[in-house]
């Protein structure tokens, strides 16, 4: 279980930093409580707290510890669905389902665990080695094509091309709702949501990191849409909040209210989560330099989806 820590701060330490006070008052380090803080993991009575948040003196500070997970994740004999591998990179098409790396609750059964039985020690050390050759990540109920970095020196070129956004990704997902344009761009940036750590949230400007989703409409079935999306940032669960903003959350989708449509509970064994699949994956290969193309066809649920809305609902 969680370790919490909770305290009331004394009206003498008013003005202080919380970073400062919690780093003293629990005997850790400033960056410790920064990575906390990051995560969601600390409140003041009650609301998400900020890094540079000023103590007023009274406020209840309350850090929830998530349990360590292992030092090391572990090789697991798991089936990959491989798109492409050489010496440097490996590009996954991940199931639904598949957490990517361990984590607190999720120590065993991910693609690391799969990634290091197939690979040996073949996988970069940048990540760590509860993340080795994680460039980048796909959410648990994402389907869709990641790549991997099998060096050090693929990792950074693959980080560095993802930083200046010229690794381009394209989903495709189903929106609830008839979205009003055939395409649009929804710029606004994301951070953790005030009150719920698990979940993210469209914030004010200077508040949270930038987040730009580029949308363009495939097929209209007027209570849905089936719209691919093109990532310019990749910040966590960004697609999932920005259609979500719009009023068109994921069918499927239970954590930004997407999942309580009639047509879910009529076909409840096609959902597993999402309707979001990573379905193209563009980028510059670390060694050659040359520009690189995968594609990952839609999973059997998804398409399934698609052909009863086909044939069930008119479009609009």
């Amino acid at each position: 279980m969680a370790q919490r820590f909770e305290t009331v701060v004394p009206p003498e330490r008013r003005s202080e930093r919380l970073d400062r006070f919690l780093a003293e008052a629990m005997d850790v380090t400033r960056s410790a409580i920064e990575r906390l803080l990051e995560e969601g993991a600390v409140t003041v009575t009650g609301g998400q707290a900020v890094k540079n948040y000023r103590l007023r003196g009274g406020e209840i500070v309350t850090v929830e510890v998530a349990d360590p997970v292992p030092a090391e994740a572990q090789p697991e004999n798991i089936p990959l669905d491989i798109g492409y591998e050489d010496d440097d990179i490996i590009v996954i098409n991940k199931p639904q389902g598949m957490v990517v790396h361990p984590a607190a609750g999720n120590t065993d059964g991910t693609l690391v665990n799969a990634l290091l039985y197939h690979c040996g020690a073949s996988l970069s050390g940048v990540g760590g080695v509860v993340r080795p050759g994680i460039v980048h990540r796909i959410d648990k109920d994402t389907s869709g094509l990641l790549v991997v970095a099998k060096n050090d020196f693929s990792h950074n070129a693959l980080a560095e091309q993802l930083k200046t956004h010229t690794v381009s990704r394209l989903y495709q997902a189903i929106a609830i709702g008839n979205l009003r344009e055939d395409e649009g761009t929804v710029n606004k940036p994301i951070n953790r949501h005030p009150v719920d750590r698990k979940r993210m949230a469209v914030c004010r400007p200077g508040e949270g990191k930038e987040a730009i989703t580029h949308y363009e409409v495939l097929e209209r079935f007027g209570t849905f849409t089936h719209v691919q999306c093109r990532l310019e940032t990749g910040r966590t669960h960004q697609i999932r909040v920005h259609l979500a903003s719009l009023g068109h959350p994921l069918l499927g989708d239970p954590v930004y209210g997407g999942d309580g449509t009639r047509f879910q509970a009529q076909h409840k064994a096609l959902f597993g989560g999402q309707c979001l699949h990573a379905a193209e994956l563009r980028l510059i290969h670390p060694r050659t330099e040359r520009e690189m193309v995968f594609s990952a066809p839609l999973p059997q649920n998804f398409n399934t989806v698609l052909e009863i809305l086909r044939k069930e609902y008119t479009y609009d």
